[in-house]
């Protein structure tokens, strides 16, 4: 449905899975490089101010070696009770996450940046939706962990995989829980110019 512009070099400053299913899913041709940036949080920063500062961070990163390049940077986590929860560090810390989740909603702030060193330009976006988790239960938090898939996931969850059927809804965007709000990255994308529709 989409293609990148011509002569236009675009990367993706993230080694995700997910996120790179999702552009690619839209017909984007883009390279990907993973961002070496500091993802550690600074003291009191809010969940909002974090992901917006790693994921122009990440961006800028990758900038500086692919200064004519537009790169896309993002990054996501998750909020309940004020505290962020990030990648959860061995099982009974994911188990701790999701105990935490479950029969309530919470916040999922996800953020994407995009640089183009050549043109001194960087945007940011930051959006947060709301997931209502339903009540697992002691078992069902165990069984979850043991597949091993909560382990690199904000939060200890996957939306798109097995937690799928851990999540009774969602309010706003499905994709900034997976890891990147597709229809607010296409739209930029379109402004700048950098990606068009592929028109046959």
């Amino acid at each position: 449905m989409y293609q990148t512009a011509p002569k236009t070099r675009l990367i993706l400053a993230s080694a995700s899975p997910r996120r790179s299913q999702l552009l690619s899913g839209v017909g984007i041709n883009y390279e990907i490089m993973a961002s070496g940036c500091d993802e550690t949080p600074l003291v009191n920063e809010t969940a909002t101010d974090m992901v917006r500062r790693l994921a122009l961070d990440k961006a800028r990163f990758v900038a500086r070696s692919h200064p004519d390049a537009w790169v896309i940077g993002a990054d996501t986590t998750v909020v309940v009770d004020g505290e962020i929860l990030g990648k959860p560090n061995n099982h009974a810390d994911a188990v701790r996450m999701l105990s935490l989740l479950q029969g309530r909603e919470h916040q999922v702030a996800g953020a994407f940046g995009i640089v183009c060193a050549a043109r001194a330009l960087e945007e940011v976006e930051v959006h947060t939706s709301t997931v209502h988790m339903v009540n697992l239960g002691k078992e069902a938090v165990a069984a979850y962990v043991h597949t091993g898939e909560p382990m690199d996931k904000a939060g200890a969850y996957a939306i798109q995989g097995v937690g799928a059927g851990l999540i009774e809804a969602v309010d706003g965007s499905y994709t900034n829980v997976v890891g990147l709000n597709l229809s607010a990255l296409l739209k930029r994308l379109l402004k700048l110019q950098v990606i068009k529709l592929a028109i046959p």
